[in-house]
C-alpha cells in the first residue's frame, strides 16, 4: 500500500565473540528497562516486549536473568541514551542509537566511523526528519482488510498497511505498538508475530553501489564494534 519495508535482521551470530556483543547489548538494554519500569514484566510492558525480542535472537535466559537481577539489586551503572545522525558513504541518511555511561568517549567511538569510511557525523536533527518513528508488525497471511479493520475496531491509528507475496506489514506511530501488538494478539491469536518492534522507516531510499558499497559495509561493521551502539538505522538501498 505504497511503502515497501525492507527488514533488516542482522545475519545469526556465528563466532563467539559476535554472540557475546549481542548478548552485552541486550543486557545493557534490558537492565536499563527493568532499572526505569519495574522488573515484573507484566507490569513494565516495555520490558516483556524485550525480553520477547531477546529471545527470538537466542539469547539465554541466564543473560536474562542476571540482568533483571542487577537491576532490582540497586546500585551499578547509571546508562543514558545518546543519539548520533549523520551521512554514511554514498550519502546514505544514518542514525545511531547508543546506550553510555561515559558520553564523551562514546561521541568518539562512533564519530571514529565516520572519519574511517568518509562518512560525515551531524548534528541533532540532520537525518532525523528523513525516517518516520514506527511501530512495525509483520506476518504472515493474505487478507489486509480484515487486519486493518480489526486494528481500526481497536481504536489503533494505522499508518500503511501492505500484502506483499503472502506477507502482510503493519505500520503504526510507535506510539501504538502496544495497543496494536494487543489487538493482533487477540483478534489473530494463530497469528505468528515475525517482526514487531519500533524503528525508524526511511522515507526514501538512497541506492549505494560500487566502492560505497563496500566503505558503506565497513561503516557497519566499524559501528557493530563499538560496545555502546545498539542499533543503527539507514535508508541505503545495496
Amino acid at each position: 500500500m505504497g511503502r515497501s519495508f525492507e527488514v533488516r535482521k542482522a545475519s545469526m551470530a556465528k563466532t563467539q565473540g559476535a554472540k557475546i556483543k549481542v548478548y552485552s547489548k541486550y543486557g545493557k538494554e534490558i537492565y536499563m528497562c527493568a532499572k526505569n519500569g519495574g522488573a515484573d514484566p507484566d507490569m513494565n510492558l516495555s520490558l516483556k516486549h524485550l525480553i520477547t525480542k531477546a529471545k527470538k535472537d537466542q539469547v539465554p535466559a541466564h543473560v536474562i536473568d542476571k540482568a533483571i537481577d542487577k537491576a532490582t539489586g540497586g546500585g551499578g551503572e547509571d546508562y543514558q541514551p545518546a543519539r548520533y545522525e549523520g551521512f554514511a558513504p554514498g550519502g546514505a541518511s544514518v542514525i545511531v542509537d547508543c546506550l553510555t555511561d561515559n558520553g564523551n568517549r562514546t561521541f568518539q567511538d562512533v564519530r571514529q566511523c565516520f572519519v574511517k569510511t568518509g562518512a560525515k557525523i551531524g548534528s541533532p536533527g540532520t537525518t532525523a526528519h528523513m525516517f518516520d518513528h514506527q511501530a512495525v508488525f509483520q506476518f504472515k497471511g493474505d487478507d489486509e482488510e480484515a487486519i486493518l479493520e480489526a486494528l481500526m475496531m481497536a481504536d489503533v491509528d494505522v499508518a500503511d498497511i501492505e500484502l506483499e507475496d503472502g506477507v502482510i506489514t503493519v505500520f503504526a506511530p510507535h506510539t501504538e505498538f502496544f495497543k496494536a501488538k494487543t489487538a493482533l494478539n487477540a483478534e489473530f491469536p494463530d497469528v505468528t508475530l515475525d517482526v514487531e518492534e519500533i524503528t525508524f522507516v526511511p522515507q526514501n531510499h538512497t541506492p549505494v553501489s560500487g566502492e560505497d558499497a563496500e566503505k558503506f559495509q565497513k561503516f557497519l561493521d566499524l559501528l557493530d564494534d563499538c560496545d555502546d551502539v545498539q542499533q543503527v538505522y539507514h535508508n541505503a538501498e545495496l
